[in-house]
């Protein structure tokens, strides 16, 4: 397994003009608990499962696995599928030496744009673009497992 180390930002003004590629993604959980969750994905043509464990205290760190599988095998996964899939399209955004992964959502989550930077340790410097708003890592209303629960709308 290897070790996620993210911080999670909401995103306030224009930051599609800085993409260089972007990307439809549904998914789906057959287990949101947080000390395990399993989740299926379609991102673009291509599927993907992944487990994940749960945060450490900072809410920045947790175990990460995933692997490719064919799309038809998500497809049908996603019917096993706990109710409320996420939509949404993921911009990347290289700022520095880093790139940020900005989820715009759509549906019950339409309204919610957040941003993660990936880190290889918890106390990095990375640059915070203009477009970057309040620090929202740990917050778990804003994990995707959790906006399945409770969308954004419902807030």
């Amino acid at each position: 397994m290897a070790q996620e180390i993210e911080r999670k930002f909401l995103v306030s003004g224009n930051f599609k003009s800085q993409a260089i590629r972007s990307v439809r993604i549904t998914q789906g959980y057959l287990s949101s608990i947080p000390e395990r969750t399993v989740r299926v994905r379609i991102k673009g043509d291509k599927g993907f499962i992944t487990i994940k464990g749960i945060s450490d205290a900072s809410g920045a760190s947790r175990y990460e696995w995933e692997k490719e599988i064919p799309v038809s095998e998500v497809e049908e996964l996603l019917k096993l599928c706990e109710p409320g899939l996420i939509d949404k399209t993921r911009y990347l955004i290289p700022v520095g030496k880093h790139t940020y992964e900005v989820d715009e959502f759509y549906g019950d989550n339409e309204g919610l744009v957040v941003a993660e930077v990936e880190l290889t340790s918890l106390d990095e410097a990375f640059y915070k673009p203009e477009w970057l708003g309040r620090e929202v890592t740990g917050d778990s209303r804003y994990y995707n497992s959790m906006l399945m629960k409770k969308p954004y709308k419902r807030w």
